[in-house]
């Protein structure tokens, strides 16, 4: 009996020829999901002000409400260490261990370029200088509930450790049955983080931002989260660092006729499964690779098991799908503009294009280095700024959990040959007490 031939849904996929384009479908796309985040705002400012009440309590009943758990206590023990250390799969601790082993070697290399303290001697007698000193408190936001990112947690701790951080408190949403997940417990342990709450959402902001009666208030928190996250750290900013914007994911993938098909429509799928607000585009000049992975895109995403193929469903029709441009400075060109967290580039002469590439929070180059290999175990830091910040923000690195302090030092020498300029310069913007402690000092 013959097999009948899967039958496809029809699926809204974007197609845009950019040069024709819109410019509501230029502004909405590269928008993404901030529009969510705006969106979400109004629910927000309730819960930040309900924790910054209440504390734990709050807290308690956000996990009850959001994540179904019936908690007693917020802070993981030393058991729940313990037991995840036993049960976890042996093949999963083996991948944490080599993945986390390469994030560690890179951000030590990165450590090692940092100099903690220096001072030059910009004109004899006078000197001027920098000291690097650890954050004295960070939080680490790492997204959990029914699924488990063990490697969100070694991206974040393992530089927060390595830098020198003297209090590190992590927090990610509890299971339904009040537990964090066994490869998470792991990986916060190999990183050396053991100070861990069972809270996520808007909620856990507030709490770093406030504290609350177990959870200490942190200078700055780090981690990806969900619009409710990114609403949260926005009205927080006057309270917490909220350190770089890290919301829905999103990818480009840069490619010229010399791409392979095949591989570049699950080079689109690989960051868009994140979620339905996540974005990822084919950005191409070459129509024939463009037709070809837009008309794939289907069936690839109806082999993949819910939820993911309904979110991919959502934001193929939205935030996703395939651009194509008149030619490949003009691809070069969207990128820069678009600033993607996730930059990958498959072209023939990647060495020529990668050095016009101005804005992105990584760049993957080959057809060898999926973004897959760069989310887990490259060595690079997976958590990068997102919703066109990568025009003016880093990727995460040690220097997120460091902070320079400038210092000076002036010989007799060096006040003679400075005073009377500076003394100028005073009296010129009207600043009289900063002459006369010039003019007058003894």
């Amino acid at each position: 009996m013959p097999v009948e031939p899967l039958k496809l849904i029809p699926m809204k996929i974007g197609f845009y020829k950019w040069s024709e384009t819109k410019a509501e479908d230029k502004e909405r796309l590269f928008a993404r999901a901030q529009a969510d985040i705006g969106a979400v705002i109004d629910q927000v400012h309730p819960i930040i002000e309900d924790v910054k009440t209440r504390g734990d309590a709050a807290l308690l009943d956000y996990a009850q409400k959001f994540d179904g758990a019936d908690l007693t206590s917020l802070k993981v023990c030393e058991e729940e260490f313990e037991e995840a250390e036993k049960t976890l799969d042996p093949a999963v601790k083996q991948a944490i261990d080599h993945c986390a082993g390469n994030v560690r070697k890179f951000h030590e290399e990165q450590l090692r370029r940092v100099e903690r303290h220096w001072l030059y001697e910009v004109e004899p007698g006078v000197f001027a200088g920098e000291k690097i000193t650890p954050i004295s408190s960070v939080g680490l936001y790492v997204p959990g509930g029914k699924n488990q990112y063990p490697s969100a947690v070694y991206m974040l701790g393992i530089p927060a450790v390595l830098a020198g951080v003297p209090e590190i408190v992590m927090v990610t949403p509890p299971r339904e049955d009040g537990t964090i997940g066994e490869a998470l417990l792991y990986a916060a342990q190999i990183s050396g983080i053991s100070q861990i709450y069972k809270t996520g959402g808007a909620g856990a902001i507030a709490a770093l931002a406030y504290g609350t009666q177990t959870i200490p208030a942190v200078k700055k928190v780090l981690g990806p989260g969900s619009p409710y996250v990114a609403a949260a750290k926005q009205i927080l900013s006057g309270v917490i660092d909220p350190g770089m914007p890290a919301g829905p994911s999103e990818s480009l993938i840069l490619c010229d006729e010399t791409a392979d098909p095949h591989n570049t429509v699950w080079d689109v799928l690989n960051e868009a499964e994140h979620g339905p607000d996540s974005a990822a585009l084919l950005v191409t000049h070459d129509e024939a690779l463009a037709r070809a992975v837009h008309e794939a895109l289907p069936k690839a995403i109806e082999s993949l098991p819910e939820p993911q193929k309904g979110w991919l469903e959502t934001n193929m029709a939205s935030y996703s799908g395939v651009i194509l441009t008149d030619s490949l400075q003009a691809s070069i060109d969207f990128c820069n503009d678009y600033a993607t967290e996730h930059l990958l580039v498959k072209v023939k002469n990647p060495g020529d294009v990668v050095s016009k590439l101005q804005n992105a929070g990584e760049i993957l180059i080959g057809e060898s280095t999926p973004s897959s290999l760069g989310n887990y175990g490259i060595g690079v830091n997976h958590v990068l700024p997102t919703g066109g910040m990568a025009h003016t923000y880093n990727c995460t690195s040690v220097w997120d959990f460091l902070k320079r302090t400038s210092f000076a030092q002036v010989t007799p020498e060096g006040f003679a040959a400075l005073k009377d300029d500076v003394t100028t310069l005073t009296d010129y913007e009207g600043f009289p007490a900063h002459g006369r402690v010039i003019s007058e000092r003894k």
